[in-house]
């Protein structure tokens, strides 16, 4: 179970995330702060990555072997940023649609499945 909890608390720390550091410009874009100083921005996307911390710091303490977990550092960073290019690539696709997937994304997607694979191989 603390494999599952890990990976659900890491997939919701990336949606803060990728909505911290890219929602931004999606809100800009629509016109919701467009007019907003810089610093306004950035304590703006602060407050979102404060949600994020808020999973992120449990999902790898709950998962790291020295605290019980299943995962090795190495691992958990890995896994973080499988979930991370997953949700950003979703994220990208859906609220963007000037973005598009294309055979070299798919590229790095099997790519980053083998970093998957050999980060965990005994």
């Amino acid at each position: 179970m603390k494999a599952f909890y890990t990976i659900l608390l890491l997939i919701v720390s990336n949606i803060f995330m990728t909505f911290a550091w890219y929602g931004h410009l999606k809100l800009q874009e629509m016109k919701i702060i467009s007019n907003w100083p810089l610093y306004a921005v950035i304590f703006f996307s602060w407050a979102i990555a404060l949600a994020e911390y808020s999973f992120q710091v449990p999902a790898n303490r709950i998962g790291f072997v020295e605290n019980g977990g299943p995962f090795s550092l190495m691992q958990l960073k890995v896994i973080q940023e499988v979930i991370t290019l997953m949700i950003f690539t979703l994220f990208t696709t859906v609220f963007f649609k000037g973005e598009a997937l294309h055979w070299n994304h798919f590229a790095a997607f099997v790519c980053l499945v083998l970093a998957v694979y050999f980060v965990f191989y005994k």
